[in-house]
């Protein structure tokens, strides 16, 4: 979850329309720092559901065919009766719906199998992380109203639909009472490419000096030029600066006066991907040289055109004279 800065009032951060639909979970860190976190909605929550529900099954299965052949092993005959057996499934039943959810939200920092693979995570109403007493409380009400819904099932689904769909937060019922909510760990924002280097800088970025300069300081820069347009100001130019500093730390020369900041950091990248980009195209080419690949076809020059046969002029026959003076 990332962390915008604190908004002044009455603006709103680029890219973040007024109605909040950006982050609409509400949710602000201990620094009075608004948390960019969106609420998970009935459809991503219950295609979560889904993927648990194989994977209570198949622990059920699981369970299943090794606690069985143990008790018959292990207990004598006459101890096994129905009443025991009864026990047993009613135990494996509580371990299948309760104590798989429980287990996973603690031991996975909120996340079930599901909710990992869909992008989720329990977490408390203030944003904290989830406690024991919560996720067994929202497994418990679960259980017993909204799935399997041991009471009442149609109506207590349709029930936990309707609390859903109308809370702002989409909570279930079961985050009602435990004081939870399910937030998205995945960011929404498109991907922009980083932005190109200026003309007048051009001749200034190809003497630069970029050995000192290691991928987390450039990856830092990516990430303010592909996305620096949602941090408000005065933070976006603060921050700016400030990778400016560390980036003029380790390169050489020093840059043309009076040139943004923004400017330099997108002129230091732009030429960083350039001389990356010709340096795996050389090695390409002398790997290709040195092991050319087999399932490549050679290119096989076209045989020259054998020369065409002399055309041989047809004899023409003499003609003579019939007088005997010879020719005329």
């Amino acid at each position: 979850m990332s962390a915008q800065p604190p908004v002044p009032s009455g603006t709103v951060p680029t890219g973040v329309d007024p109605a909040g639909h950006w982050a609409d979970a509400g949710l602000v860190s201990g620094e009075a720092v608004a948390l960019d976190v969106r609420a998970a909605r009935l459809g991503s929550r219950v295609l979560a559901l889904l993927i648990d529900i194989a994977g209570q099954l198949f622990c059920a299965a699981l369970l299943a065919l090794t606690l069985t052949p143990l008790v018959l092993i292990v207990l004598p005959d006459q101890v096994v009766d129905r009443a025991l057996t009864g026990a047993l499934e009613t135990l494996g039943l509580v371990l299948v719906v309760v104590g798989y959810p429980v287990l996973w939200e603690r031991l996975n920092h909120g996340r079930t199998p599901g909710k990992l693979a869909v992008g989720l995570r329990v977490v408390s109403a203030d944003g904290g992380p989830v406690q024991w007493r919560q996720s067994l409380t929202r497994a418990l009400v679960g259980a017993a109203v909204e799935w399997p819904g041991l009471v009442l099932p149609l109506l207590s689904w349709v029930a936990g639909a309707t609390v859903m769909l109308t809370d702002p937060r989409g909570r279930r019922l079961g985050d009602l009472v435990a004081g939870t909510m399910v937030v998205h760990t995945r960011t929404t924002h498109p991907w922009r490419p980083a932005p190109a280097i200026v003309a007048p800088l051009v001749g200034w970025a190809t003497t630069l000096d970029l050995t000192r300069l290691d991928d987390a300081l450039a990856l830092a820069v990516r990430q303010y030029l592909t996305r620096g347009q949602q941090i408000v100001e005065p933070y976006r130019s603060r921050l700016a600066r400030e990778l400016w500093r560390e980036v003029a730390a380790v390169t050489a020369p020093t840059p043309p006066p009076g040139v943004p900041e923004p400017l330099l950091l997108a002129a230091v990248l732009a030429e960083r991907n350039r001389r990356g980009s010709l340096r795996l195209r050389h090695q390409r080419a002398l790997t290709a040289s040195l092991w050319p690949d087999p399932a490549t076809p050679a290119v096989v020059a076209p045989a020259a055109d054998p020369p065409a046969p002399a055309r041989v002029r047809p004899a023409v026959p003499v003609l003579r004279s019939a007088s005997p003076d010879g020719p005329a």
